[in-house]
């Protein structure tokens, strides 16, 4: 493996102590965004909406507006005389081959591989003592790569797979049915599928969830009336069987199947919103079974992990805020009748099973820790895991005498081990040969106080030797929200970053799932600022322990992370040098109007609910909070113009309200990606051309006319 050279600390003090050169800012001539009288009323209180009009994500003037948009925040980025440099070592550092933890399912072994920079992971399979053989290249779904894999179904006897595509980056999905053996399609494709795995029920067919068609764009018009179909293989999609949903009276926007193992349950999950859920269960060995309620509120997270016959092993957080396992029978499944297996602890509890044992991973301040159990509720051992990171993967079927698990941190690609389910010993099965050395890099925890007092923990990732001169180019990444746990993972992106002497900082902030339910809690509704709160005292603690300083500062964050980065820009414009929100939902007065938006609600509240809570949101929403006579951070947004999760409209109307406020000299510009939607299946390509501009964006705003790291850059122009 080629070690990049480590820098003697006197050459990373020469880039701290850098001084920025007074230059010619870059033009910028943002394009007329027209203003269309639009007011809304909230009880009593007119609002108004002048960019009501980007939200027709159909219209021929949206269109227009988007490349005109894009014409001037390109023409912008490709003056940035590092640009290409940032790309072309992008590509470089990308281009080593990655390989997925393998699974076995009939006769054959699977696995995921890239070879470099291919858009889109090829699944291989491969026979005991043959070679492997291309079994599904979503690279052929597209010319450009738009077309990806976004689900892999086989059934048990592994002679038939389903899997899903997705287009342009949509949450719509295809299924598409084949014979593994010949990976012949036998079954007509699938249409309309949305938020949903697929489900076999024996190889006679499966269960998958829809909306109905929405009536409008199918990009943003409304779906909120979630159900599960079960499909019969050779039978038209017309005659698929309503299993459950649909009812007026009840909106269930987010319903799911999932079938047993052992083929003998099937169960429905049925959520108003991504908090809390009913749970049913039938017996599919029973012609005539019915649906039976295990949990009939939406008052906690429940589900079924496993069985044993009619022994049900369900996962809740029930009168446990960090989650425990129960067991109970299925003849009579309520929560009266439950019995703890494995008890709720002070640590978050995600479980799974492989190999015939339950393997519970705890996350100890975002750390993973895992032990394994018997079936008799037993703790066997606690698996000694290869350092301090995120461990995954640890399941498998039944039979399973070995199974694979990986492992990551912030500065340690990922690697996958051959785990034995009797012994506990593991080997490593896979590193991957790329051109980083982890041993240059660092990471750091360490806690903070919040404006509340309330502790919260950051991890700070840098190069060995940084000097802690407040000089430091840093991009502080959040999230704070719907119980997400964000723990340390390995980011070829990152890297490149880091490299180039920058840090990286994660805090782990209340909204998040990373201290369980009332973590996540403390960050939703009338909350809400306590999630914005612990950013802002994240950004200050790097400042003020030099780490970086107000000119060195970046933030960015991912849908609701977009969110925490437009209202921490709008409420502290002074704390930071670059805004970095993608795919943000910055419009929190209509956010729930929106595809599936209104399932959010446990999280934000609406602002059709009460007087309160419309005061509340307004009061933070970003797009309503773009002050006239303001100086805001050079801005980048970033959004997808076939994101049906978060629609583009959020960014759009954040993007000209700051356009027509900006008081100061710097840019506020939105870079809109065409035929792509909310971020996954995003082909590598399009991946790495958004990143050299995100970064070349960023470090040309704190005063670079070059790349830090000019050594770096030498070798492998070389």
């Amino acid at each position: 493996m080629n070690k990049i050279q480590f820098f003697p600390l006197f050459i990373l003090l020469m880039w701290g102590c850098e001084t920025q050169t007074k230059r010619e800012p870059i033009a910028v001539n943002y394009p007329e965004t027209k203003k269309v009288n639009t007011v809304d009323t909230y009880f009593g209180t007119q609002v108004n909406d002048p960019y009501r009009w980007l939200e027709n994500d159909r219209s021929a003037e949206t269109e227009a507006w988007v490349k005109k948009q894009n014409t001037t925040t390109f023409g912008y980025l490709e003056k940035i005389p590092f640009r290409e440099d940032l790309k072309n070592r992008l590509e470089k550092l990308w281009n080593y081959e990655k390989l997925g933890s393998p699974f076995k399912e009939g006769d054959y072994t699977y696995f995921y591989k890239n070879d470099g920079l291919q858009n889109q992971y090829v699944v291989y399979r491969k026979k005991e003592g043959k070679g492997a053989e291309v079994f599904l290249d979503p690279n052929s779904f597209s010319e450009d790569g738009t077309t990806s894999l976004a689900g892999l179904s086989f059934t048990k006897d592994g002679s038939m797979a389903a899997y899903l595509i997705s287009e342009g980056g949509s949450d719509w999905r295809k299924a598409i049915v084949m014979e593994t053996e010949t990976k012949n399609i036998i079954a007509d494709t699938l249409v309309d599928i949305k938020f949903s795995g697929i489900y076999w029920k024996g190889n006679d067919g499966f269960y998958y969830s829809s909306y109905d068609k929405p009536k409008g764009s199918e990009l943003s018009a409304k779906t909120d009336q979630h159900k599960v179909y079960y499909h019969k293989l050779g039978t038209d999609q017309k005659e698929d069987l309503l299993i459950y949903g649909g009812t007026p009276l009840e909106k269930h926007r987010y319903v799911g199947a999932r079938v047993t193992e052992d083929n003998k349950y099937l169960t429905i999950s049925a959520s108003t919103s991504t908090s809390g859920n009913k749970l049913f269960i039938r017996d599919l060995q029973d012609p005539n079974g019915l649906l039976i309620p295990i949990v009939d509120d939406t008052e906690s997270d429940v589900y079924l992990l496993e069985n044993v016959g009619s022994k049900l092993f369900l996962v809740t957080n029930r009168n446990a805020p960090n989650q425990k396992i129960v067991t109970v029978d299925a003849s009579d499944p309520k929560p009266e009748n439950w019995t703890d297996f494995i008890p709720e602890t002070e640590n978050v509890l995600s479980p799974s099973t492989g190999g015939g044992y339950f393997f519970a991973e705890y996350m100890v301040d975002a750390i993973s820790k895992v032990y394994q159990y018997d079936y008799d509720g037993n703790q066997v051992r606690e698996v000694q895991l290869p350092g301090l990171g995120t461990a995954s993967g640890f399941g498998g079927k039944k039979e399973d005498q070995e199974f694979y698990f990986s492992f990551t941190n912030y500065n340690t690609p990922g690697s996958s081990y051959k785990y034995n389910v009797e012994t506990g010993d593991y080997e490593q099965y896979w590193k991957p040969e790329i051109d980083f050395d982890p041993s240059d890099y660092e990471s750091t925890q360490v806690f903070y106080p919040s404006k509340d007092g309330t502790k919260i923990p950051m991890i700070i990732t840098h190069k060995k030797g940084v000097a802690l001169n407040g000089k430091n180019p840093t991009i502080l990444y959040g999230y704070g929200g719907f119980n997400v746990s964000l723990t340390p993972s390995f980011s070829i992106t990152n890297a490149v970053w880091m490299e180039q002497g920058g840090i990286y900082a994660v805090p782990n902030l209340r909204g998040g799932g990373e201290y369980g339910k009332q973590w996540h809690d403390a960050g939703i509704k009338t909350k809400k600022q306590n999630v914005f709160d612990d950013f802002i005292a994240a950004a200050e603690y790097l400042i003020a322990n030099n780490y970086t300083s107000k000119e060195y500062l970046a933030i960015r964050g991912g849908s609701n992370g977009g969110l925490l980065v437009g209202a921490t820009m709008t409420q502290r414009p002074d704390l930071m040098q670059v805004a970095l929100p993608a795919v943000g939902v910055l419009d929190m007065l209509r956010y729930h109007t929106f595809t599936s938006g209104a399932g959010w609600a446990y999280d934000y509240g609406t602002s059709e609910e009460s007087m309160d809570m419309f005061q509340y949101l307004k009061g933070y929403s970003p797009v309503h909070n773009v002050k006239a006579g303001t100086a805001y951070p050079a801005t980048l947004i970033t959004t997808g113009d076939h994101d049906d999760r978060v629609v583009p409209a959020h960014s759009f109307k954040f993007a000209a309200e700051l356009q027509e406020k900006q008081a100061g000299k710097a840019p506020t510009l939105i870079r809109i990606e065409t035929n792509a939607g909310h971020g996954a299946g995003t082909p590598v390509s399009k991946t790495i051309a958004q990143y050299a501009d995100i970064f070349g964006f960023t470090l040309y705003h704190m005063g670079y006319d070059q790349l830090p790291n000019q050594a770096v850059l030498k070798e492998f122009k070389d």
